[in-house]
């Protein structure tokens, strides 16, 4: 078939940081942005342009440029300049969903200040694309989808149109760039070096199209308009009499495809190959100290904040909107592909850092804030004492062993339940503080008594969704239990556990009576890659623990028990070093494994301290599952993944630009299991993993990787030209102390019976604790709200759907909560209590916009699977 229809389409690709810093960018952007608007308000013939589908571009224009608003905004509104539907060109595989979901939430809205946003969901250059993209396009009424990467015909077609599905059913429309967004840029007015360049591209793109439209993206990154476009297509039209060339939309392409769709192969699944272009799947372990900070930033907007603050709603007080969009927004400028895969300068992983730092401590801030406003308007009960408030942002009510701390000034003190009842506890230690530190006007009206902190441990059952308050009497002595005695071994209702010499576990699962052993080997190796992979050195020299000699102690409280291993492990300092077998560093390692006395995970702790260049460090936890798949969560939902890729015996014969290596994402947990019986890991922002062994039986859990470089050639598992560019990038080397976190959850059932996604996201839901006392630097009116001591909102059994997250809604005096079925093949029916008086009960899609369902209130209906709902609550 001859193609006669080439689109150009102007556009720029916009990374606000990458090599350089987003300062950089931005004096660009300002001068390509001048020339934008001239050209567009000044030449009728030049119809559109593309600002790469995010906002974020636009506020880092008006901040500088703010005198521009109505000049963009009337280019907008004609259709003219083409913005959004993102915040940011958001990477999808090591973000959570909520956060790939705001990034629309708040692209979408930024666009409405102007005009229509692009209905398209548009991640031209973005590394690898998930599964449950359709879905959450779909929750914004997007119907069409545009990318590059990850596609091959291992995936069901060798066309670059096609439907593709969630697994719920979800659908766009799909239109990949099988030669990436820039293939238009620059393009020569010399006749013999233009038809050079397209006699390579247009038989390529011809042969991949069902519809015999071809996109030729005129742009590239930070490039700015080509000023002779018509120039260009006068003479593409002479060497080209055959096709015709015209300046599109991307819509315009759509418009074709659905005219077709009949036609089109349905697809299932993530695009995650690296046969036709790159991926970069191992960026996932790249600066793992940003990776973690992500995640601990995602989970604690989501897990803990929203939903505090969703309770502190409904008791009364303000709902702070403005104060979250911007700490979302500074977390999200880090979700940009480049910014996240942290394969940037030394420089630009500073200023990601630093957002995340900016964005924790606002969020941590607004969530004492909330507490203090929620715990200080408590209802006179006629106890005048302090106050211990435990808080549960579970669906579900829940056991914990709680670690916390209360400052009083007392020697002694009590604690009681609402009810009277003398509550118990453990002091873990205790010292004195000086009041200056609790309230600066204490000492400055010349009182000096010091003040207590203890660290006390205790075990509470807490309602769901809401809190209880203990009272805190002091000069009262309590139930106040000694340290116990116990054997060199951590022991509950579910595991036995014990520390063999080199420092390992032998795991006994009390439920289902396996055995875990060698469990917590370490497993070093090279990594003579760059930020974008993984890659071995050519002369591998693998290390692992299994031979050290680790020092192991014990501490046994009430409630829970901790073993501290201690070990250190040698290995070369340098890839040189590895190939001359020399030994010439060591990282020391210090683990406490903690098991809880309620717990059913083994909490684990890894403390080391890095001293060599060029590495990767991993953990090993063998499972008696022998298994040829693997499942883990990823947004909204769970994928089952082979632990081998049959490509890798023939990837280089059959030209890949990566090496397909069966090493897999995931957001919080990843399982093995047969069945019957399983262990889950649970991870806090280790997002990469391997399933390893002869048996294909052990998880392989990144900790780590060091490389030196931004950008390398001829990599053994990624050959040809650099990634990036070749930038020295020592920081990434991982120099210096790092904490990772991490647990093991063993089950009967699968996972869905186990019902292990709940448990995962309890793990990373910690309770929280607010210490009410007399005193606080900052001072603060009482209001007239008077708030219970005890308070749940709403709840459900902890089987079935999955609370993703539960917030005020944006524009309407109401909560909306957000669920999800984790299961990929089976549906499900769920219902919620709210704990209150409910007005209305109103299915919404992800951006808030009613859908047309009938539900009573609580009633939740059918969930397909991997399908999320999201309900509109007003009380």
């Amino acid at each position: 078939m001859t193609i006669s229809r080439v689109h150009l389409t102007p556009h720029m690709h916009w990374d606000r940081e990458w090599y350089f810093t987003t300062e950089a960018s931005r004096i660009l952007l300002v001068n390509n942005m001048a020339e934008i608007l001239e050209r567009l308000e000044n030449d009728p013939d030049y119809p559109f342009y593309v600002m790469d589908g995010q906002t974020a571009i636009l506020e880092d224009y008006f901040a500088v440029c703010p005198e521009n608003r109505a000049r963009v905004k009337a280019l907008v509104e004609a259709g003219k300049l083409i913005i959004g539907p993102w915040y940011t060109q958001t990477d999808t595989m090591v973000v959570s969903g909520e956060s790939i979901l705001r990034n629309l939430l708040y692209g979408m809205r930024d666009c409405r200040e102007f005009g229509e946003p692009m209905k398209i969901g548009y991640l031209p250059d973005s590394f690898s694309m998930s599964s449950q993209l359709p879905h959450i396009f779909n929750g914004f009424g997007l119907q069409h989808a545009m990318f590059w990467r990850g596609c091959s015909e291992r995936h069901g077609t060798d066309k670059t149109e096609f439907r593709w599905q969630s697994n719920d059913g979800s659908e766009v429309t799909a239109q990949v760039l099988p030669l990436g967004y820039a293939i238009g840029k620059y393009l020569p007015e010399d006749e013999e070096a233009l038809r050079e360049r397209l006699d390579k591209y247009l038989p390529v793109l011809e042969a991949a199209s069902l519809t015999g439209d071809i996109l030729l993206p005129n742009g590239h990154d930070q490039m700015p308009l080509q000023q002779n476009i018509f120039t260009i297509m006068e003479i593409l039209r002479r060497i080209y009499p055959q096709r015709s060339f015209q300046l599109s939309r991307f819509e315009d392409i759509f418009r074709r495809i659905d005219a077709i769709k009949p036609q089109l192969a349905l697809l299932r699944g993530e695009f995650n190959d690296g046969k036709y272009m790159r991926v970069h799947r191992t960026i996932s372990s790249t600066r793992m100290d940003i990776k973690q900070a992500n995640a601990a930033t995602e989970n604690k907007i989501v897990n803990v904040l929203e939903p505090l603050c969703s309770i502190a709603w409904r008791l009364g007080f303000d709902y702070h909107h403005g104060l979250i969009e911007k700490m979302w927004k500074e977390i999200m400028k880090n979700h940009a592909h480049d910014s996240i895969g942290c394969c940037c300068s030394d420089k630009v992983h500073q200023e990601i850092m630093s957002r995340f730092i900016l964005a924790d401590d606002m969020a941590e801030n607004l969530i004492q804030f909330t507490l203090r406003k929620i715990i200080d308007n408590l209802q006179p009960d006629g106890h005048t004492a302090d106050r211990l408030a435990l808080f549960n942002f579970s669906l579900h009510p829940r056991q914990e062993t709680i670690n916390t701390t209360l400052r009083i000034r007392a020697s002694s003190f009590s604690l009681t339940d609402d009810q009277g009842h003398v509550v118990p506890y453990f002091i873990r230690e205790a010292r004195e503080i000086d009041p200056g530190l609790v309230d600066r006007q204490i000492v400055h009206y010349g009182n000096y008594d010091p003040f207590m902190e203890y660290d006390i441990q205790l075990c509470a059952t807490l309602p769901a969704m809401g809190y209880v308050t203990l009272n805190v009497t002091p000069h009262q002595p309590g139930i106040l239990l000694p340290a116990p005695q116990g054997e060199d071994a951590l022991e509950n209702d579910y595991y036995r556990v014990t520390v063999n010499p080199n420092g390992t576990l032998d795991i006994l699962d009390k439920q289902t009576f396996r055995r875990y052993q060698q469990v917590l080997e370490l497993e070093n190796g090279s990594d003579d890659g760059d930020e974008y992979d993984y890659s071995p050195a050519r002369d591998e020299w693998r290390l692992t623990s299994g031979a050290l000699k680790a020092d192991v102690s014990y501490q046994h409280q009430p409630w829970q028990s901790t073993a501290t291993i201690s070990l250190k492990m040698p290995l070369p300092r340098t890839l040189e070093d590895r190939a001359m077998r020399v030994l010439n560093s060591e990282i020391p390692v210090t683990v406490n494994v903690t098991l809880a006395k309620n717990s059913r995970r083994i909490e684990i702790e890894m403390a080391l301290e890095n001293h060599a260049e060029d590495h990767r460090l991993r953990v090993l936890i063998p499972t008696p599952f022998a298994s040829q798949t693997v499942v883990a969560d990823n947004q909204f939902g769970c994928i089952t993944r082979p632990v081998d890729d049959a490509s890798m015996k023939n990837w280089e014969a059959e030209g890949w630009k990566e090496a397909p290596v069966p090493v897999w994402q995931l957001m919080n947990f990843a399982a093995l299991q047969d069945g019957h019986q399983g262990l889950a890991l649970f991870t806090e922002g280790l997002r990469e993993f391997e399933v390893v062994g002869e048996q294909r039986d052990t998880f392989a859990l990144t900790l780590f990787r060091a490389v030196g470089v931004l950008g390398k050639e001829n990599l053994l598992l990624r050959p040809g030209r650099p990634s990036g560019i070749k930038m020295p990038t020592p920081d990434s080397q991982m120099p210096g102390q790092q904490v990772y976190r991490f647990a093991l959850f063993g089950f009967s059932g699968d996972h869905i019976q186990a019902s292990v996604m709940q448990h995962a996201r309890d793990y990373l839901t910690p309770v929280r604790t607010y210490n009410k006392i007399p005193y606080d630097a900052m001072k603060l009116n009482l209001t007239n709200n008077k708030t219970p001591s005890r308070f749940s909102l709403m709840q459900k059994c902890i089987s079935g759907s999955v609370l993703s997250v539960l917030k005020k809604a944006e524009d309407e005096e109401a909560l909306i909560v957000r669920v999800y079925n984790p299961s990929e093949t089976q549906s499900l029916q769920d219902s919620l209590q709210v704990n209150a008086r409910v007005q209305g009960w109103q299915e919404v899609r992800m951006d808030e916009i009613a859908v047309n369902t009938e539900n009573s209130c609580g009633q939740m209906g059918e969930f397909k699977p991997c399908q999320s709902k999201s309900f509109r609550i007003c009380f």
